[in-house]
């Protein structure tokens, strides 16, 4: 398998995927816990019983199709209601062809399974914690990325898991994503959780504090207003700006939302 992973803090298991995205798996003294799924090309759930039995539970931080098509591996996952629509739009036929055009670049087999794999339905997310043993992980709701976008909050490492609010570069233009103010005025709130560290889905390494922060801090008007045009939008046919942040950091932004809250 294309897996690749490493134990980012103790009990913390960051793992990358063939296709690039990242998920996390927490490993408690009674219980795991499996943060994302993503592209789902590979036999997610075999990889992870490579590195616990433990009874394990299956949560999504959002319902993007590099986040949630990997549960078509597992008989149940859970997520925030109000990312189910996000869920059942990004796993239909759509984008799972889309997917498996990539997988099959890069060598990928298995079309047929993955383009027809029933998905489960997802169960109701709880915000609040999840006791696993000794680790702790708390889901934390923040709409931006999606409505129904989470991060996790683990006390024990000081850690918070992003999912996709938080990357170096870091997306808001899908059409159900908020605003920028919307996102804004959310990740700021996170900034109240006494972490240390970060993972994000876009990138293997652990980061410090710092960057998160100064990524959110730098979420000015002025960095917003100066933002510099950009096509990474016309995917989804957005119209997107770039705003450059402090580290090199980038965040890419729905312009026309932004503008109609400004005004």
């Amino acid at each position: 398998m294309a897996f690749e992973w490493k134990e980012a803090l103790p009990g913390v298991f960051h793992i990358r995927d063939g296709m690039g995205v990242c998920m996390t798996l927490l490993r408690g003294e009674k219980r795991a816990l499996l943060v994302d799924t993503g592209y789902g090309a590979e036999d997610v759930a075999a990889f992870v019983r490579t590195l616990t039995d433990l009874p394990l539970t299956v949560v999504l931080t959002h319902g993007h199709h590099d986040h949630a098509l990997g549960s078509r591996w597992f008989g149940e996952v859970h997520l925030l209601p109000e990312d189910f629509p996000v869920y059942e739009t990004y796993t239909a036929p759509f984008w799972r062809r889309d997917v498996w055009a990539g997988a099959a670049a890069k060598g990928f087999t298995g079309e047929a399974a993955f383009l027809s794999d029933p998905m489960p339905v997802p169960t109701a997310l709880a915000p609040g914690d999840i006791a696993l043993g000794g680790l702790t992980a708390r889901i934390v709701p923040c709409p931006g990325h999606t409505p129904g976008s989470a991060a996790v909050y683990v006390p024990e490492r000081r850690l918070l898991l992003t999912g996709d609010n938080w990357n170096p570069c870091t997306w808001l233009f899908f059409p159900e994503a908020l605003s920028a103010q919307g996102y804004r005025r959310n990740v700021m709130k996170l900034l109240e959780l006494p972490f240390d560290w970060a993972l994000c889905a876009h990138q293997f390494g652990l980061f410090d504090r710092g960057m998160p922060e100064k990524f959110w801090r730098g979420l000015t008007d002025e960095a917003l207003d100066t933002a510099e045009p950009s096509d990474a939008g016309k995917r989804v046919d957005r119209p997107t700006v770039q705003a450059a942040l402090p580290e090199g950091q980038i965040f890419v932004f729905d312009v026309e939302k932004y503008r109609k809250e400004r005004a």
